[in-house]
């Protein structure tokens, strides 16, 4: 076998062990508020999550061409490039899961391509900076605040629907029911996002070692591999970020939860129609503290680390890729 297909096999893999983590890391966002109401156990959020992440990376893919054409030019992309945002995508991922602090894999990612392609023979003139503005930065500011309203409007409903009842044990009982279906939703939306990000980081290997004509078409076998990887990463659970949503963000009742996943799970899957590479995390964050809000019962200092990583984690990663291909190349020069 050729060194180049071996390189290529070895890009593949690490692309689907990025997706991999992407499916542990980013669990907590969709498994967090059925744990913590009590509507499901963490093992059965977790299969369910597993479940709903798998067939919704069948749902499109749109963010997958954003990526792949829409915030940089797919020339400029080398295998050496992916390679290199691969590596400082995961060591972002790892570091901000050991420190329980959920951060966006989807930012990561970008960041890290962003970084990469700078620093090859791109430069900045390879980056499509108004994609980047409009399709990155402008959601990543928009979609915590659009949750956090949305989520807090479907409590208002939820509470002044359910305000009157006179079995408020039986209130919650039925609201934890219909998290099921909420928590389900929030997986599919998941999954018909994040998901895509890696089919793009795949698909642009294959452009690059000539294999496809075009990066805005995902081959079949990519989305399947893809789906199979987050859902398998799923099931590996988080449960260091499931932890801090689930109960140090804000206090959560069955009304919270069910309000907080309707509303994520909407927005998600609106960004993915919209071809958005929006970020889960902070889509669902911003959803627990509406939802909370109304209890008064948001851990701001929570809030503040999140918010500092979700800042960080473009420059940071970027930074960590341009690093990293510079050794890279180095090494591929000896």
């Amino acid at each position: 076998m050729e060194m180049s297909s071996i390189f290529l096999i070895g890009l593949i893999v690490v692309a689907l062990a990025f997706e991999f983590i992407n499916g542990f890391h980013d669990t907590a966002n969709v498994v967090a508020t059925p744990i913590a109401t009590r509507a499901l156990s963490p093992y059965q959020a977790i299969i369910i999550a597993a479940i709903f992440n798998f067939i919704g990376a069948y749902f499109s893919t749109g963010v997958a061409k954003t990526i792949t054409s829409g915030l940089f030019d797919a020339h400029f992309v080398t295998h050496l490039l992916l390679a290199s945002a691969l590596i400082a995508a995961i060591g972002w991922n790892l570091i901000t899961w050991w420190l329980g602090i959920p951060s966006s894999s989807s930012h990561a990612l970008i960041g890290a391509l962003i970084g990469g392609v700078i620093t090859s023979n791109g430069g900045i003139s390879a980056i499509k900076w108004s994609g980047i503005g409009q399709k990155v930065i402008l959601p990543m500011l928009l979609s915590p605040l659009i949750a956090f309203f949305v989520s807090l409007t479907i409590m208002v409903i939820v509470t002044l629907l359910l305000g009157k009842s006179k079995s408020p044990r039986k209130t919650n009982n039925f609201v934890r029911e219909l998290q099921v279906l909420s928590a389900s939703l929030l997986a599919f939306s998941h999954g018909s996002n994040d998901a895509q990000k890696t089919m793009a980081v795949i698909t642009l290997a294959l452009f690059s070692f000539g294999l496809v004509n075009t990066a805005d078409v995902i081959p079949h076998w990519v989305i399947i591999v893809c789906a199979i990887a987050m859902a398998c990463g799923t099931l590996a659970g988080g449960m260091k970020i499931i932890k801090t949503l689930s109960s140090r963000l804000a206090k959560l009742k069955p009304t919270n939860g069910f309000s907080a996943e309707l509303s994520s799970g909407a927005l998600i899957l609106a960004a993915s129609h919209f071809g958005l590479p929006v970020s889960t995390t902070q889509a669902a964050s911003g959803s627990i503290m509406g939802a909370g809000y109304m209890n008064s019962g948001i851990n701001w200092i929570v809030v503040r680390s999140m918010v500092t990583a979700w800042f960080l984690t473009l420059p940071i990663t970027a930074l960590l890729s341009a690093g990293v291909y510079e050794v890279l190349l180095q090494v591929s020069h000896l």
